[in-house]
């Protein structure tokens, strides 16, 4: 069972995410809240799996997701929100956020995000993926400091790292470089090593920040 928080000002939006997530068997929505502080709280009294956060809620969600992560590292927290500006969503993951989704998304793409966050992988929307990767290539190459953090990268590693940046899953990288699954995981195993990132979203930052495009 994936035990789900919904964290949003507006009433009527945690109605409508209860009552698409609830039509998965497997998901259930163990509390709600309406602004930042009932967030970390919800968390705290609740083993919450994954935390569906607004961004701009009362007591900001960028903050509460950073609360939530020191308290319960094992939750992960997607921010679902109608901003998907570059600075946002950098601002989000770069405070330890699994995942960033619009509020536009589809009853069976959320579902399926809740899915793949518990399970450990970041969730992008496809609209922030692309502004990423746009926001990057208008900036340059990426930042020095980024760059120097990935020289040591093999090229197989960079590889890796590229397309982590975009969101992709295990799976999905695998697929797209015709690895394995478990070569896939070594890969990133030692890019964690090598870039001293602490998880995939932290690698997933700095690959946007050293410019590396999908």
């Amino acid at each position: 069972m994936i035990r789900v928080l919904i964290a949003d000002d507006e009433a009527l939006m945690r109605t409508g995410i209860r009552l698409i997530l609830e039509n998965d068997d497997e998901v259930r929505v163990v509390a709600e809240a309406e602004d930042a502080p009932a967030a970390v709280e919800a968390c705290r009294a609740h083993r919450v799996d994954v935390a569906l956060l607004d961004i701009r809620m009362p007591g900001d969600g960028v903050s509460a997701a950073a609360e939530i992560l020191r308290h319960a590292p094992d939750t992960r927290v997607v921010m679902l929100t109608a901003f998907g500006e570059e600075p946002s969503v950098t601002r989000a993951l770069r405070a330890g956020a699994h995942g960033y989704l619009l509020k536009d998304t589809g009853p069976r793409d959320l579902i399926a995000a809740v899915r793949r966050a518990a399970a450990g992988e970041i969730v992008l929307a496809p609209q922030v993926t692309r502004q990423l990767v746009e926001f990057r290539a208008r900036s340059g190459h990426g930042s020095d400091a980024a760059s120097r953090r990935i020289a040591d990268l093999t090229p197989a590693e960079r590889d890796v790292l590229r397309l982590l940046g975009t969101g992709l899953s295990n799976a999905e990288i695998a697929a797209r470089l015709h690895l394995s699954a478990g070569t896939v995981k070594a890969h990133i195993s030692s890019i964690l090593t090598r870039t001293d990132c602490t998880n995939r979203v932290q690698a997933a930052v700095l690959a946007q920040e050293a410019g590396l495009h999908g």
